[in-house]
């Protein structure tokens, strides 16, 4: 897990998600920018597909967080195996833009020598 938020921020999303790994701060976003995860526009993070994927978790009974993070970061889902090879590489096109978590897994699994790239979520 990689995030440009330091500090307390990162130990409480590390804390409030029960994450069973590290979380690695990239406070200077160098990492995040040569994976191509640049900053969004406006309508990139409250577009149609963001403002549906919220109310979804509303229907849920969750409620989104308000954040003091950089709301235009782009993020995104970048899987690498032990060797250090690149299994699967997803560049998000906004907060509701992630891959399902069965395809994640099924990337994880595989194990295979080949590079995935994820279509974008619908």
């Amino acid at each position: 897990m990689v995030t440009f938020e330091g500090g307390a921020l990162a130990r409480a999303y590390a804390r409030d998600t029960g994450l069973p790994w590290p979380v690695l701060v990239d406070a200077d976003r160098a990492l995040y920018r040569a994976f191509g995860m640049e900053r969004g526009r406006l309508r990139d993070i409250y577009g149609p597909a963001a403002l549906l994927a919220y109310a979804r978790l509303l229907l849920r009974g969750r409620r989104p967080r308000r954040s003091e993070a950089d709301l235009l970061q782009l993020g995104g889902d970048v899987l690498v195996d032990p060797e250090g090879i690149v299994r699967l590489h997803h560049v998000g096109r906004g907060p509701a833009d992630r891959p399902p978590v069965e395809a994640l897994l099924a990337v994880a699994r595989r194990g295979s020598a080949d590079r995935d790239e994820l279509p974008p979520s619908p």
